[in-house]
């Protein structure tokens, strides 16, 4: 969904990246190689960061757009001082090379205003490390910015200011679930309201809102956490992401009680969502009259705005998209033509693909009378809800995006 801080000042393309970490690596030490490399990542709008050892050296990659680019290989004169470097920076033991660890780096470190998340690992070759960039606070704080069509922002608006209930957000992980939820939480922020969250970990610090970080090894879960937060008279509940029967049952029940919730979860689409909860055991009543809506999300890359073209596509592909025949003559999309600009894949930034199902009165009954999740999303596409499917071909037709993006991401038939 990250609108590529490519356009930062003077973007930063992938050869002159290569060859300035290259030209800085015989004459500096490892300290500011690391800072220019981790400055030229957020500058690349880089979600994840890869320290991956080979026999040869470190390959040092960055994940851009969702794709991996290989940036620079570190010799093994120098691999070993990088990692020091950044393990010392996320307080992690540079002894230890045997055993996983954890690791954060704050901003304040870096000079910068995210922090960064770091993973080691051993393997056959050495120590990899892999550093997640946490998400710039100053972006996407709006449900436009993220890609939903004017309609689904309309239903998702008067979700989130019911009353009461909860608003789930699913999809596979790194689709976004956590920008959207973070969206509606500035949606709702209001000196008026008191707002908590609960999260592992806090993954943007938010003016005005409580938010709490789970321990796991302190015993400190989600479901601990909510039961304490409960007893706090929020107004508002942001959940980061419910795993567990306990938590999915502990926030539906906390949904009926005048409470907003937002949460994340896993499933392939907003129906499926329902039926995850009757895995948690969570009863049907409940689930009908909590839920008030579920937002499912996949994120597509966006056709590069400066290196494209249009072109005519071949039956195969209007077949696909639904154009009848009458519409076919003159059709033309878009596509991105490589050019180092886009790291030579003619997409720069990703947008949302979503499907939001209300609960109207059909939908819930469908659900307390126990129809399949594909009963139930026939149900809302049937009352008007705009499907993954439908969404993703509307993208394609604007120029958002292309038809292989859509299959590589989405696999539809």
């Amino acid at each position: 969904m990250s609108e590529s801080e490519n356009q930062s000042t003077g973007q930063i393309r992938q050869k002159a990246l290569q060859e300035e970490l290259k030209s800085l690596m015989d004459v500096v030490g490892a300290g500011p190689l690391v800072d220019l490399l981790l400055e030229r990542a957020f500058q690349l709008g880089a979600t994840d960061v890869h320290f991956d050892p080979q026999k040869e050296g470190l390959m040092t990659r960055l994940r851009v757009d969702g794709m991996m680019h290989d940036i620079l290989n570190l010799d093994t004169a120098t691999a070993p001082q990088v990692v020091s470097r950044l393990k010392l920076l996320a307080g992690m033991d540079i002894t230890e090379r045997r055993h996983t660890q954890d690791g954060h780096i704050s901003s304040a470190a870096l000079n910068q205003s995210r922090d960064i998340r770091v993973g080691s690992c051993p393997t056959i070759h050495g120590e990899r490390l892999v550093l997640r960039l946490m998400p710039d606070a100053k972006t996407f704080n709006d449900l436009e910015e993220v890609g939903m069509e004017d309609e689904q922002i309309a239903a998702v608006r008067r979700a989130i200011h019911s009353p009461t209930g909860m608003i789930l957000v699913v999809g596979p992980v790194g689709s976004g679930k956590s920008t959207t939820t973070y969206a509606m939480l500035h949606a709702l922020n209001d000196p008026s309201k008191s707002l908590v969250t609960i999260e592992d970990p806090v993954e943007r610090r938010v003016h005005g809102v409580n938010q709490i970080q789970t321990d796991i090894k302190n015993g400190f879960g989600f479901p601990h956490a909510l039961r304490g937060v409960l007893r706090q008279d929020p107004n508002v509940m942001m959940v980061g992401e419910i795993r567990d029967a306990e938590t999915a049952n502990i926030a539906t029940r906390a949904g009926l009680t005048g409470i907003r919730v937002l949460s994340t979860l896993h499933a392939n689409n907003t129906a499926a969502a329902i039926g995850v909860f009757r895995e948690f055991d969570v009863p049907r009543m409940m689930i009908a009259d909590s839920i008030n809506c579920v937002i499912a999300q996949r994120l597509v890359r966006r056709v590069c705005p400066t290196h494209k073209e249009e072109y005519e596509p071949d039956a195969g592909t209007l077949d696909f998209l639904g154009i009848e025949p009458e519409r076919r003559s003159g059709l033309r999309l878009t596509r991105g033509t490589p050019h180092d600009e886009n790291f030579n894949t003619g997409f720069a930034g990703r947008t949302g693909v979503f499907e939001v199902m209300t609960i109207d009165d059909d939908v819930r009954e469908a659900i307390l009378s126990g129809k399949s999740a594909r009963q139930i999303h026939e149900v809302a596409v049937g009352n008007g809800m705009v499907s993954l499917e439908q969404a993703a071909k509307r993208k394609i037709l604007d120029g958002e995006t292309t038809v292989e993006e859509v299959h590589r991401v989405m696999m539809f038939g």
